[in-house]
């Protein structure tokens, strides 16, 4: 580990040394004025700048705007990714960033932590627990409602998909609610959704023919990098190709969609796909039958074109980050074979 991760682990633990017990004792003071629970704004925080992360935020937005159809909802977020995703949400309003090196910028990384301040809001959701800025921000503006994103224990026993990192701040939002006598909604958690517009959908399409050429077959796309540990190395890859290019290379248009750094552990074996416009990326996976993907924002972003996703998983924990909806499932490489994606992606395909 290099000097610069030692020292963010220790200031993380020191972070959350200092912060996890605020807002430990709102709820029953809230509890007491929930006669008067109205909600026209809300600010959700989750200050990350992580592509996976902002897109796993969605199932959330999507719940407040379903409960509360005629308010308006600011994030508090980290760099310029959170915008684009949320850029056909007409419920979102503001976005406040903070900068994503702050130490570069301290003078803009204060002005935005101040700004929190300008705004009265009914509600404010801190989306992660463990987030020591997010617990923060939710301290800091002015609001009769405020949830830290603690955990309910009682709902471990009720959801057996409690982990996962997209559907608790739901679940915990939903048990809020009914801590203030209001009644929340019900039913499953909504999908990664990054809402596509038809345009957008169209463009995605032309993009992918210019790569296959061909648009009389359905096409699987592979998403062969990730960062770290989770990368799978280049023998990898060519051993999983000798199993699923002959096996679909006739019937199916094959492509690699590339990551910004314009790597391929594919070694460019197969036509590419190269973008660094995330939305332009998502309409092009959305006109796939499927995309294989390793653990990554990436894989997200094919959940959230509500295309049908394997993520190929090795370190991470599956019950917290697998894809889930539309189909799309997950392989765990320790305990399950190359051959266990072949049957993933088979099963995806005879289910179409």
């Amino acid at each position: 580990m290099s000097l610069k991760s030692k020292a963010n682990v220790v200031r993380r633990k020191l972070m959350h040394s200092l912060t996890h017990n605020i807002g430990k004792k709102s709820v029953g003071e809230m509890q007491k004025k929930s006669h008067n629970f109205k909600v026209n704004r809300v600010l959700i925080s989750r200050p990350n700048h992580r592509l996976g992360n902002m897109l796993l935020i969605t199932p959330l937005v999507q719940e407040i705007a379903n409960t509360f159809p005629n308010c308006t909802i600011d994030l508090f977020v980290k760099g310029k990714i959170t915008p684009i995703i949320f850029q056909n949400y007409p419920q979102v309003k503001n976005i406040i960033e903070l900068p994503k090196k702050p130490l570069k910028d301290l003078s803009e990384y204060l002005k935005v932590w101040f700004s929190l301040k300008r705004t009265k809001y009914d509600l404010v959701i801190n989306v992660e627990k463990g987030s020591s800025s997010g617990r923060i921000s939710t301290i800091i503006p002015s609001a009769d409602f405020k949830f830290y994103g603690d955990d309910f224990e009682e709902l471990k026993d009720k959801y057996n998909d409690i982990e996962h990192i997209a559907k608790y701040p739901v679940y915990n939002f939903r048990r809020f609610l009914e801590v203030l006598n209001q009644k929340p909604l019900e039913g499953n958690v909504s999908v990664l959704d990054l809402k596509l517009s038809p345009t957008e959908l169209n463009q995605g399409k032309q993009d992918l023919l210019k790569v296959t050429k061909n648009d009389s077959r359905k096409t699987i796309a592979f998403f062969t990098f990730a960062t770290g540990a989770k990368c799978y190395s280049v023998e990898w890859w060519n051993d999983f190709y000798e199993k699923f290019y002959p096996k679909y290379s006739k019937e199916y248009n094959l492509i690699e969609i590339l990551p910004v750094e314009d790597i391929s552990q594919l070694e460019r074996k197969l036509p590419t796909y190269y973008s660094k416009d995330v939305r332009e990326i998502a309409s092009l996976m959305a006109n796939c039958e499927l995309v294989v993907a390793a653990d990554s924002g990436m894989m997200h972003l094919s959940s959230a074109a509500l295309t049908p996703t394997i993520g190929l998983f090795s370190v991470t924990r599956t019950e917290v980050y697998a894809p889930y909806g539309n189909g799309s499932t997950f392989v765990d490489t320790e305990k399950q074979s190359q051959n266990d994606i072949i049957k993933a992606i088979d099963k995806i395909l005879l289910n179409d």
